[in-house]
């Protein structure tokens, strides 16, 4: 099915997440804890340590931060590869430290998963692979050359290699799980996050065309009035003035271009019929074809069936989710129809369904169990058709339709047709839920 595009909202793969000011505060944390382990161990434990180049890369450090917030500014968003290098610098600074302490032989050297996890939650996967492959490198780099542990000098302390190698394994595992678990993680939920920003967007542009809708008609009603009071003194004028005169010409005038602000009036006033109040009441029959209406003679043809049904037609609730998504529905069905859609409404004392089935070439079959997802693209392009070198769009559009119906309760299931292989959408509510809000309404047809 098609994909509605959200204008101005970017994708994942252009997002800044990461603000300036949470990567120096990290850092500042870094800098004082390396600051605070190194003085204990020299003067609370009064282990040897070099002090001067431990302290030269945590100074360096200091002197990074300041760069960055004068360069940059603590509000600026860095882009992609500024958070990398970021993170690649604290990997690095990291690194160096654990050579000058001892190495892998440091407890300390589990921090060095803090950097990949950093960048595995905020960053594309490129970026996150990269990190991962320079943290390895590093371990890897420490694990054979590094100063000596900071030690009480009276006593000799001895790692056994085989140790050493556990302990390079078990931070490779949790880089490579980090990396690839995490990112997995978080880039799902930036998916869901921006498909729901899409959404938000696609409907706030409804209700300000409701809302427009709704102004135009206040404001012809406040102008019918002093409009028709012109109009009657225009006419009594028209009768004291001389036929043929430039007064009766004025008048004559005035009385044709107020004809014309009235039926100008009238327009506005009707210029929401067609979608009509957005608070009132509807039968679903009627709905059904509102909704369908802009999209017929699109070169395929909209049927409509309700003679599987019991009773009058339920009343639903008219709202801008309920619209948008039902047409956001027939709208892709009929763009990948051959020929025609067929849209057939049942209900009886319990449920209410629509079923909405095109004749085109359905759904791919892989993709039938994770349809509603976003960024997800329902249905290849025919190969052989005028449109096989098209993008396939956002894959945004069963997603939104989906996420707006199933907040006015309705449950949705996607199939092909065994007998055809046409794609078919089915659409169900329950009657009870919906008959204790709508029943109240009177129900006029």
């Amino acid at each position: 099915m098609s994909d509605l595009p959200a204008d101005g909202l970017p994708l994942p793969a252009s997002w800044r997440p990461l603000r300036l000011e949470t990567l120096v505060l990290l850092r500042w944390l870094a800098i004082g804890g390396q600051a605070f382990g190194v003085l204990f161990v020299a003067l609370g434990l009064g282990f040897p340590v070099p002090l001067a180049e431990c302290f030269a890369l945590i100074g360096l450090s200091v002197l990074f931060n300041i760069v960055m917030i004068v360069r940059f500014g603590v509000a600026h968003r860095p882009s992609t590869l500024l958070a990398a290098v970021q993170i690649g610098y604290d990997c690095l600074q990291l690194g160096g430290l654990l050579a000058l302490t001892g190495g892998l032989h440091n407890p300390f050297s589990l921090l060095l998963l803090a950097p990949v996890s950093v960048s595995a939650t905020t960053l594309p996967q490129r970026a996150t692979f990269a990190m991962a492959l320079m943290v390895a490198v590093i371990a890897s780099l420490l694990a054979v050359w590094h100063l000596p542990l900071p030690w009480d000098p009276k006593e000799t302390i001895a790692f056994n290699r085989i140790y050493v190698i556990g302990i390079w394994v078990s931070l490779i595992c949790g880089v490579v799980f980090i990396a690839a678990y995490t990112n997995r993680v978080a880039h799902d939920a930036r998916q869901i996050a921006d498909a729901l920003a899409a959404t938000e967007l696609a409907l706030s542009h409804k209700e300000q065309l409701s809302a427009l809708d709704g102004l135009a008609a206040a404001a012809a009603h406040e102008l019918g009035t002093p409009l028709s009071t012109i109009a009657l003194a225009a006419k009594e004028m028209r009768a004291d003035a001389e036929p043929g005169s430039q007064l009766a010409d004025d008048v004559e005038l005035i009385i044709e271009q107020a004809a014309r602000c009235r039926a100008i009036l009238a327009k506005l006033r009707n210029l929401g019929s067609e979608g009509g109040d957005p608070f009132a009441a509807v039968p679903l029959t009627d709905l059904l074809e509102e909704v369908a209406r802009p999209h017929e003679g699109r070169g395929t043809v909209i049927l409509f069936d309700h003679e599987n049904t019991q009773g009058l037609p339920p009343v639903f609730r008219r709202s801008v989710g309920l619209l948008y998504g039902l047409g956001n529905l027939i709208e892709n069905a009929s763009d990948f129809a051959v020929q025609q859609v067929h849209v057939e409404a049942s209900w009886d004392k319990d449920i209410i369904a629509v079923s909405i089935t095109d004749d085109g070439p359905g759904f791919a079959p892989e993709l039938i169990a994770r349809l509603g997802e976003p960024y997800l693209t329902t249905r290849a392009r025919d190969p052989q058709g005028p449109d096989a070198d098209k993008p396939g769009g956002l894959g945004l559009g069963i997603f939104i339709a989906k996420t707006l119906l199933e907040r006015t309760g309705a449950r949705l299931a996607f199939r092909n047709i065994a007998a055809n292989g046409h794609a078919q959408v089915r659409i169900q509510w329950r009657r009870p839920a919906h008959d204790i809000e709508i029943e109240q309404t009177s129900f006029d047809v």
